[in-house]
């Protein structure tokens, strides 16, 4: 198999549906190897540039290539080396675990002899061994969205998409979820992921993407991102409007971004500047911080 530089190259991608641009002339290069983060608010573009990656949605304009294969031209080709999961569940709500990933592993061909070993191993992958024989319709949300990731692992994939893996789900589940994911990174596995929990793509991302109005407005790695836009310290301020408009009009002098929630505003790249600010507490800079200032948007 021909070797690849980027797992995911996507250029100049314009989608629109009616008046509405849900992508537009987006650039983006995922490298093989890595984990991806799509990071942004609900109608930033991330699910309709996974849907893109799957041919699920054909591009207006640009060029779509995945592993190498063009889109929608090798669509069959490239999802035959993809796993995806997707944001709705669509188990087949009448069979056994076991039964539903035996029919996944049918049609994306792995061959007869080595199935049953292919379940096997992506149940105990999502750690379900115990669960192979249940009815899907008798499991708890948790172990469902589990079991639709296996489904999306049982051909052993090159590339993973996962389109807002762990949404809806309680923290315990989502922080097994992650252990699952930064597992399949550790792999080797490529894995391209949307998501707009900002923690999601600080714990598991090596580069995060951050999208807005259908494009990627920045990128690189969490520890990057945050020393670019945020600094070495952040401080934060309460008071009433008129302080707070005062601590703003202060930090522009200084060129400093903010942003303002509720009774407080958070001034960013802070570092050496105490007393000339206020009174305040000083705390270590996060993703969050970058997201807000790159967007002008509160992560919703």
């Amino acid at each position: 198999m021909t070797t690849i530089s980027h797992a995911i190259a996507l250029r100049g991608v314009t989608k629109r549906f009616g008046a509405i641009t849900a992508v537009d002339r987006l650039d983006l290069e995922v490298p093989a190897g890595i984990c991806l983060g799509l990071l942004g608010n609900n109608g930033a573009g991330k699910s309709t540039t996974m849907r893109l990656l799957t041919a699920q949605a054909i591009a207006d304009a640009g060029t779509v290539e995945v592993l190498g294969h063009p889109l929608p031209r090798e669509a069959k080709a490239a999802r035959a080396r993809c796993g995806v999961v997707p944001q709705r569940d669509n188990l087949d709500e009448e069979l056994t675990a076991t039964q539903q990933l035996a029919v996944f592993a049918r049609l994306y061909r792995v061959p007869r002899r080595e199935r049953r070993a292919a379940v096997a191993r992506a149940l105990e992958l999502v750690e379900l061994s115990d669960r192979a024989h249940t009815r899907i319709d008798e499991l708890s949300g948790g172990m469902r969205r589990r079991l639709l990731i296996a489904r999306g692992l049982v051909h052993r994939p090159e590339l993973v998409l996962l389109d807002e893996p762990t949404v809806g789900l309680d923290p315990q589940v989502r922080q097994d979820l992650w252990s699952l994911v930064a597992r399949l990174r550790d792999e080797g596995t490529t894995v391209v992921m949307s998501t707009h929990y900002i923690e999601e793509a600080e714990e598991l991302a090596d580069d995060v993407a951050i999208m807005a109005r259908g494009r990627v407005i920045d990128r690189g790695t969490p520890r990057a991102l945050i020393a670019r836009h945020a600094g070495a310290q952040v401080r934060e301020l309460s008071g009433d409007p008129t302080e707070l408009a005062a601590v703003e009009a202060r930090a522009r002098a200084l060129g400093l971004p903010t942003r303002r929630r509720g009774p407080q505003v958070a001034v960013l790249r802070a570092e050496g500047l105490d007393g000339q600010l206020g009174e305040g507490r000083t705390r270590l800079p996060a993703l969050e911080d970058v997201f807000v200032s790159v967007t002008g948007e509160e992560v919703t």
